[in-house]
Parts: structure tokens; C-alpha cells; sequence
């Protein structure tokens, strides 16, 4: 890394943590969160500057997204806002899963320490992205907001959870030849087992209890950050996913 990418990355992390802190308070909210905003640009730009990228994908994934982002803040009302928050959470933990799943394709000899990396951005992205949906499906009325229970529901989630830690297992004992021999097969066991626990873990909540459900979410969507961060060797990522995880399950437990 180069080091005014390294002087850049510092610069928006301090710039991520004065922005957090100023989120505290109503009368600075809004200056913290342009703050932040400065702080993830520059974060931004000094990763495209990094060079050898592919700057057509980029650009149009920069267009779209952002052509998405900006129709959607202006259509959405006030009362909307934790369905809309959701979502986000689902983008952020489904963009992790997708970082660590192409690391995986693309990395043949994997070290152990990347491995294990690599599976926690995607089980703990996956949970993340699909229990989002399912709270943005309650929280818009798309879904039912009453818990829905089944018989044996939490021995299904335990043994879910046992298969993936088994499956990641796999992943790591096979992370010198990643793509040979079981190893892909246990890559997609925790990739799906990951979707599958997201659903339901939030099926059984009901709608009032939502937001709470999302903050926690949230939490979960920064921690796949962080992990992803150490998956591609990025230090702002490390810094603002640990940052979004952190705050996340604060605001959970007070809430």
C-alpha cells in the first residue's frame, strides 16, 4: 500500500470516528453525518486511485447504484425510514458476502488465516442479508408481523448453525487447494446455510420488536465488513465495519 493511501485511510477513519461521536447529539447530528460522508469519499476515491482496477465495472456499478440511492431517499417518507434502513443493512451484508465469495473463486491457496476470514464474511454477510429482507418485509407490511413458530424451530437453527461451523471447518482444513476437493462443496454449504439462518432467525420476531432486530442487524452487517476488510487487506474497512458493529450492538442493548 501506498503511503498516501495509508495518510488517507487515517484521515477518513478520524473522520468516521468525530462523525460518530457527533451523531450523539440532535443539535450536531447532521454535521457528524456530513462529516462521515466526507470521510467514507475520501475512503472511496483513495481505494480507486489504488490502481490496477477495472474502472468500466465500477463506473457502472457507481451509476447505478447511485441512481437506485438517490430515487429511493427522496420517495421514501419519514415513517419508512427503519423499512428503508433495512434494506441498507441487507446491501451492506450481502456486498460483504459477494467480497468474500469472490476471494474464495479467486484464490486458489488460501491461507488459513484468510480462510477463516473469508467464511465469517460470508456466513455472518449472508445472515445479515437475508434476515434484512425478512425485516424489511415486516416492517412494510409486505409480510405478516406476527412471529411465525414451527415445532422443533430451534433445534432446526441449532443444527443449521452445527452444519455451517462444521462446513467452515471444511473450508479452512481445505484453504491450500480452496477450490479442490470438498472445499467448494463446504464453501456453499455455509454460504446457503448462512441465507437460511437469516430467515429464520427473524421469522420468529414480531413486527413491533423490528427495530430492534434491524439495530442488531446492523451490527451484523459492520462485523462482515471488518471481516472483509482483513479478506481484501483494507484498513478503513476494518476500522468502519468494527465502527458499525460496535455501535450497533450498543444501541441494541439499550434499545
Amino acid at each position: 500500500m501506498e503511503a498516501w493511501q495509508t495518510f488517507a485511510y487515517i484521515a477518513a477513519s478520524i473522520l468516521f470516528i468525530t462523525g460518530l461521536k457527533m451523531l450523539g447529539r440532535a443539535e450536531t447530528a447532521k454535521r457528524g453525518n456530513r462529516i462521515s460522508a466526507v470521510g467514507m469519499l475520501i475512503a472511496v476515491v483513495a481505494t480507486l486511485l489504488a490502481g490496477g482496477l477495472d474502472y468500466t465495472w465500477i463506473v457502472l456499478g457507481l451509476v447505478l447504484g447511485g441512481a437506485v440511492g438517490a430515487v429511493a431517499a427522496r420517495r421514501v417518507q419519514m415513517t419508512g425510514m427503519p423499512e428503508m434502513v433495512a434494506l441498507l443493512n441487507g446491501s451492506g451484508g450481502l456486498a460483504s458476502m459477494l467480497v468474500g465469495w469472490a476471494e474464495y473463486v479467486r484464490t486458489d491457496n488460501l491461507l488459513a488465516f484468510s480462510a477463516v476470514a473469508i467464511v465469517l464474511t460470508v456466513l455472518i454477510g449472508g445472515l445479515a442479508a437475508s434476515g434484512s429482507v425478512i425485516a424489511f418485509g415486516k416492517l412494510s407490511g409486505r409480510l405478516d408481523g406476527k412471529p411465525l413458530l414451527f415445532s422443533g424451530q430451534k433445534v432446526v437453527n441449532a443444527a443449521l448453525l452445527a452444519i455451517a461451523v462444521l462446513a467452515a471447518a471444511l473450508v479452512v482444513a481445505h484453504a491450500s487447494g480452496a477450490l479442490a476437493g470438498g472445499g467448494a462443496l463446504a464453501f456453499a454449504v455455509v454460504l446457503l446455510v448462512a441465507l437460511a439462518l437469516g430467515v429464520l432467525a427473524v421469522l420468529p420476531i414480531g413486527g413491533a420488536d423490528m427495530p430492534i432486530v434491524v439495530s442488531l442487524l446492523n451490527s451484523y452487517s459492520g462485523v462482515a465488513a471488518a471481516a472483509a476488510g482483513f479478506v481484501i487487506d483494507n484498513v478503513v474497512l476494518i476500522v468502519a465495519g468494527s465502527l458499525v458493529g460496535a455501535s450497533g450492538l450498543i444501541l441494541t442493548t439499550i434499545m
